[in-house]
């Protein structure tokens, strides 16, 4: 499909900055089969049925931007590096800028210092630092090799990382103190997320205790988001665009119980597009949910069959991307222009600290992939 057909405008006042506070305050819009509905996060249970099963993602976001400079004998140049996808216990894939100068083999120093050798101790001695070999590199992403492994490892990224703010909300304000917290979901466990999975960022524990009463249970599995999920869809139709891989995983209990749980009558609630992703990963044709642990590229466009989910809970996403043509392969593209021109003429506050919308679909799963969804 063309990707022209997912574009629309968005006025620059419709991002949101910063979380609504509590986070359950935030609004929510209900795209049915009838009609939209405008709510409250917090009224979310008032949606759900006996039997429900909202399925988060516990992906705890790691601090993934580094400083640091490229050294090159006695010259040094900064340089900023967002960690996206780990491969392996000393190896992170990551965007680095800037990326045409930078060399296999050169080695990158993380830490803030004044640009100078002696600040790190010489070229020659970097014990104490944490530093980068460049052992691939293709297009403005590279292969690290870190000289730390493991816990180690760990321990070095989130004492010199930063929090890795979405690109729209960076290029207005920067990054601090209160980003450490408000970009954690409730849910997060599982490190290595490098960007949070946001319908999850407005669960208060008394919005949980809600959903429970409301008969319905939530089961957690993981997606680790990387910040490939923020690149611009850059090709002009849908099936010349290549999706970053990221790694998730169902353990065989969790699946065990959405399955029962469906063949109750229960519906399967993704709670945003990356949990979605991984219950369609490890979706059969049947609909029958698998364990599952491993990479996943999947990319849903319009005309995709969902297998696993029934609804999807999911924040307003931003014209082109690859989560605005899943909401649309989700609810149909004419249905969430019209949803998305609603929210913007309401004043809802959109993308990662924004407002949520929650789709519904027919019962039979019948939603047409055209334009006259």
């Amino acid at each position: 499909m063309r990707v022209d057909l997912f574009d629309f405008d968005l006025p620059e006042g419709s991002i949101a900055l910063r979380p609504a506070e509590p986070r359950d305050a935030a609004r929510l819009l209900a795209v049915t089969p009838d009609g939209l509905i405008d709510a409250h996060v917090r009224d979310l249970p008032g949606f759900l049925r006996q039997g429900d099963v909202l399925v988060v993602n516990d992906a705890k976001v790691i601090p993934a931007q580094l400083f640091g400079w490229r050294l090159r004998g006695e010259a040094v140049a900064r340089i900023e590096a967002t960690l996206h996808k780990r491969e392996g216990a000393s190896h992170w894939r990551a965007f680095v800028r800037p990326a045409k100068k930078l060399k296999l083999g050169e080695r990158i120093v993380f830490g803030e210092a004044d640009g100078h050798v002696e600040d790190f101790g010489g070229a020659a001695c970097l014990a104490g630092a944490l530093w980068a070999e460049v052992i691939e590199k293709n297009e403005g992403e590279v292969l690290l090799s870190f000289n730390l492994s493991g816990p180690a490892l760990d321990d070095a990224i989130f004492a010199l990382g930063h929090m890795p703010l979405p690109p729209y909300i960076a290029a207005r304000r920067p990054e601090d103190a209160r980003d450490a917290g408000d970009y954690q979901t409730l849910f997060a466990e599982r490190s290595g997320a490098v960007a949070a999975p946001t319908a999850g960022l407005h669960f208060t524990p008394r919005l949980v205790e809600a959903v429970e009463k409301a008969g319905a249970t939530i089961e957690k599995v993981t997606l680790l988001v990387g910040a490939g999920t923020f690149l611009p869809v850059k090709a002009d139709d849908t099936a010349d665009h290549v999706m970053h891989a990221e790694w998730g995983s169902i353990d065989e209990e969790v699946a065990a119980r959405l399955n029962a749980a469906r063949t109750a009558g229960g519906r399967i609630v993704a709670v945003g597009t990356t949990s979605l992703r991984i219950l369609e990963s490890a979706a059969e044709s049947s609909g029958a949910i698998k364990p599952f642990s491993g990479d996943t590229s999947i990319f849903i466009t319009p005309g995709y069959r969902f297998r696993a989910v029934d609804a999807l809970m999911t924040n307003f996403h931003l014209p082109r991307s690859t989560l605005f043509m899943l909401v649309c392969a989700f609810s149909g593209v004419e249905r969430m222009k019209a949803a998305y021109a609603h929210a913007i003429e309401a004043g809802y506050r959109f993308y990662s600290y924004g407002d949520a919308c929650l789709l519904l679909r027919p019962e039979n799963g019948a939603i047409s992939s055209g334009a006259g969804a």
